[in-house]
This record gives C-alpha cells, sequence and structure tokens, in this order.
C-alpha cells in the first residue's frame, strides 16, 4: 500500500535558496523494513546510497535532488532553512528533498541512523547558508532534471505525479 507524501514548499530565504516550485515530500511509515532502506532507494534508481547521520548546522544540495529514510531512532529536522519548519522523522519515515532544500538536525535520539540517495547515482555537492554559495547555487538548482522514479514506490509513485504537475505549472 502506497504511502500518500506530506507536501512542504519552501522560499528562498537569501542564504537557502530552495527548490523555486518543486516540494519536499515526507512519507511517514513508508518502509516495511527502515533496515533496507539503502537497497530500496537503489532498486529505485536512487544510488550512491549511504548511512549515517545528518549534520546539525543548515546545508543543502545544489546539484541534485536528495532522499533520507530513517532507519531507526528519531529526529527533529529543520528543513527549509531557518525561516523553515521544524519536523519529527521517526523510522520508517521518508524525506525527499528537491535541490536546494536546506536541511539540519536539530537534535535525535542516541539510535538515529538515516540512509540517504541521489536519482541516477548523482554525485552531490554541499553547499551551506552564505550569500556566495547561493549564488553559485541557482543556476544549478534549475538544471537538475526530475527523477524518473518514485524513490520508494518506482516510477508510478506520488513523487513522480506530483513532482512532474509543479515542474509544468513552473510554481504552485
Amino acid at each position: 500500500m502506497q504511502t500518500e507524501p506530506k507536501a512542504f514548499y519552501f522560499h528562498d530565504d537569501g542564504l537557502i535558496p530552495n527548490h523555486p516550485f518543486l516540494p519536499v515530500l515526507v512519507y511517514r511509515s513508508a518502509a516495511d523494513n527502515p533496515l533496507d532502506m539503502e537497497q530500496s532507494f537503489a532498486s529505485n534508481g536512487w544510488g550512491n546510497t549511504w548511512t549515517d547521520g545528518v549534520y546539525n548546522y543548515h546545508h543543502y544540495h545544489s546539484n541534485t535532488h536528495e532522499v533520507l529514510g530513517v532507519v531507526s531512532g528519531s529526529a527533529i529536522l529543520k528543513l527549509g532553512g531557518p525561516e523553515g519548519e521544524a519536523v519529527t522523522a521517526r523510522a520508517g519515515d521518508v524525506l525527499v528533498l528537491p535541490a536546494g532544500t536546506g536541511h539540519m538536525r536539530l537534535s535525535a535520539s542516541g539510535d538515529f541512523r538515516i540512509a540517504g540517495g541521489y536519482p541516477g547515482g548523482m554525485n552531490y555537492n554541499t553547499r551551506r547558508a552564505t550569500p556566495e554559495e547561493r549564488k553559485l547555487s541557482l543556476k544549478e538548482i534549475n538544471r537538475v532534471p526530475l527523477p524518473e522514479n518514485d524513490p520508494v514506490y518506482g516510477k508510478s509513485g506520488p513523487l513522480t505525479k506530483l513532482w512532474r504537475k509543479a515542474d509544468i505549472s513552473g510554481n504552485r
């Protein structure tokens, strides 16, 4: 059974660009077996996977989208930069961040682990919340293509429908 994600839209705050029209998607309890997150993402075309934590400072990736799946524990993540929203993520939850979306860890349980991946196995950059980094990022973000598959549900997943609709309209 597919879990319908909750969509969050964030604006450019002058330091964190966020994505101009694609929403962050948060899937609650989407993974049947959170320990298999990396394998699940890879099977849907989201590679260059890893399992670790989330930095405790605002950062973003301007050259690729990112999927994050909570393998164990829980954390409060700040999405969208300093002006964004604090979101609690628990084992089994999956978050998809469009290119440019600021994120950081505010707090976490001792057993918190998260898996990450990128469409097509893209190598990602890491940008910080500075005016210089933001300026470099704006053109990169607009060049990032839409992924072919939803990282959880593949070609027929909610991401492919929601993001293509947003891309066609170019705005919210």
